[in-house]
């Protein structure tokens, strides 16, 4: 999985760690995403990971601002 390579040596703490993974599955599942080797994926994974890191806290508040820049849909 895209989002998890990404984090593999970040310096994250486990909860944080699964909350960009929760929001990167739900931006995957809204857009219909089930190919985790589609190129998208690293798009929204790298997208995700920047919002998180902006101090966006809420899963679903981080996947919605993804794929709205991300200007997908």
């Amino acid at each position: 999985m895209a989002i998890y390579r990404l984090l593999k040596n970040s310096q994250l703490n486990p909860i944080e760690v699964d909350r960009i993974a929760a929001a990167y599955d739900h931006a995957l599942r809204i857009l219909c995403v089930k190919d985790r080797d589609d190129p998208l994926t690293e798009m929204v994974a790298k997208k995700i990971i920047k919002i998180a890191q902006t101090g966006v806290h809420d899963p679903t508040d981080i996947s919605a601002l993804a794929i709205k820049e991300l200007e997908i849909r």
